[in-house]
């Protein structure tokens, strides 16, 4: 629901009632802990992720044992949480020590072995190796659909991040089939308001966008931008990031005006919503400076470009792509 803090807040408050009532180390603490991980993580508090997934998985080798079902699942979360701080060797690493683990222990079939698989296709997309990751996403397609079957939200999240894959590797129409076979799966069986099918009609604008279909683009951004704020609300981050991307389909269709009005908009709400620091909000101030770029001030674009910076050096590092992205663009306005 988007309900961000409030989720917070109970993850916490059921930690300290079962760290109170069942001890420190009692698997459902460590469950709790894991949680709240996830949730530091949703916030956009990737360094406290991490650590509290760190302290989690030793933890969990202590008492559980290396190959515990749950060891394996913080193993992958902490994989997963190094992916969003930049550290995306390290989650290549990890990911494929779990991945033979988890082969060995539950199986190739396994469903947390599936997801495993598809997470480290996911960052070998991330590090720049597109091709692994498009041949590996073909197999855990293939195998979901005869292991889950080819209607298992699994599979058909699956079919998209195949989508995304393709498009990143230049395969745009590929990606634009593939994104429209999943829109019409996931409609049949999820129905048409469905957040994960409202996500693939975003993915499908930007695919038609990539190809050039930039009237098509707009449209389908506007259309699931109304439903998004009749289903979720115009606050919740999914909402949010289609305005963002909605902004961005204005920019490149030469509506400089109404991106750049939007784009303030967004990071406004980003700002109060998601706060200052989390990588959607420092995505959207970028976003916004390249418009303002766009439309000639250059001034206010510099500046937000250092408060972009100042925040990425913050929260990734001086080192993560983001950061050096965004340095990018400001050596290129000030010379």
């Amino acid at each position: 629901m988007g309900r961000w803090d409030e989720a917070l807040a109970v993850q916490q408050e059921v930690l300290a009632a079962r760290e109170r009532v069942l001890g420190p180390d009692h698997p459902d603490t460590l469950t709790s802990r894991n949680n709240l991980a996830a949730g530091y993580e949703s916030m956009g508090q990737l360094g406290m992720a991490s650590a509290l997934y760190e302290r989690t998985y030793a933890d969990s080798l202590r008492l559980l044992g290396p190959d515990h079902p749950g060891t394996l699942t913080t193993r992958n979360n902490l994989a997963g949480s190094y992916r969003e701080t930049g550290r995306s060797g390290e989650a290549v690493s990890l990911y494929e020590e779990v991945l033979t683990d988890l082969q060995r222990v539950l199986g190739s079939d396994h469903p947390d072995t599936l997801t495993t698989r598809n997470n480290l296709a996911g960052a070998y997309l991330e590090t720049g190796r597109t091709s692994e990751a498009v041949s590996l996403y073909e197999q855990v397609l293939t195998d979901l659909q005869r292991v889950l079957g080819p209607d298992h939200p699994a599979t058909l999240t699956a079919s998209s991040n195949l989508a995304a894959a393709y498009e990143a590797s230049g395969r745009s129409s590929d990606a634009v089939h593939l994104y429209e076979q999943a829109l019409g799966d996931r409609i049949r069986v999820l129905g048409s308001d469905h957040p994960d099918t409202l996500t693939t009609r975003n993915n499908l604008a930007g695919a038609y966008l990539e190809t050039g279909r930039t009237s098509e683009a707009v449209s389908l951004y506007e259309q699931v931008l109304t439903d998004l704020q009749r289903v979720l609300g115009s606050d919740h981050p999914d909402t949010l990031t289609t305005r963002n991307n909605l902004a961005g389909a204005y920019l490149e269709t030469g509506r400089t005006s109404e991106a750049v009005s939007l784009y303030e908009q967004v990071l406004t709400d980003l700002q109060r919503v998601l706060g200052p620091d989390h990588p959607a909000t420092l995505t959207a101030s970028s976003n916004l400076a390249a418009a303002y770029e766009a439309s000639g001030r250059i001034s206010d674009a510099v500046h937000l470009y250092e408060q972009a910076l100042a925040g990425r050096e913050r929260l990734l590092g001086p080192d993560h792509p983001a950061t050096l992205g965004v340095l990018a663009n400001l050596a290129r306005l000030t010379g």
